[in-house]
């Protein structure tokens, strides 16, 4: 999160919260934002989620639309979270890319084959 204060003689005008993907920080960067940029008061970075959690959220996504059973296994679970560096949106994507891999190849269980095509066709250019 950052949020600029903006300052006129001694009183704040204006406080903006810009809240964002990691690219909003480096488009503040540039050099046509380096005023914004030096007038942001306060930065917060949230990092990714450990695997452990990111295990939990998506079995409990699994769990909310009618899932009992386990639909991933651990190792496809690792490699989502691994190359979504724990970022939901991120798991989300990849989840369901793996999903439809998985559908496509007729198989009952997301495994890590299929969390690799997800992750090739989520990834390609």
């Amino acid at each position: 999160m950052i949020v600029p204060k903006f300052r006129e003689d001694a009183r704040s005008q204006l406080g903006v919260v810009l809240l964002g993907q990691p690219t909003l920080r480096r488009r503040l960067k540039l050099g046509h934002f380096a005023a914004l940029d030096g007038r942001i008061a306060l930065r917060y970075h949230l990092d990714g989620l450990p695997l452990d959690e990111t295990a939990a959220y998506v079995a409990h996504h699994l769990k909310i639309s009618g899932r009992s059973d386990p639909l991933f296994s651990d190792d496809a679970v690792a490699l989502i979270h691994h190359t979504a560096r724990g970022i939901p949106r991120a798991v989300n994507n990849l989840a369901l890319a793996a999903l439809i891999a998985a559908y496509a190849a007729d198989q009952a269980i997301i495994d890590e084959s299929a969390a690799a095509t997800a992750v090739a066709e989520v990834t390609a250019e």
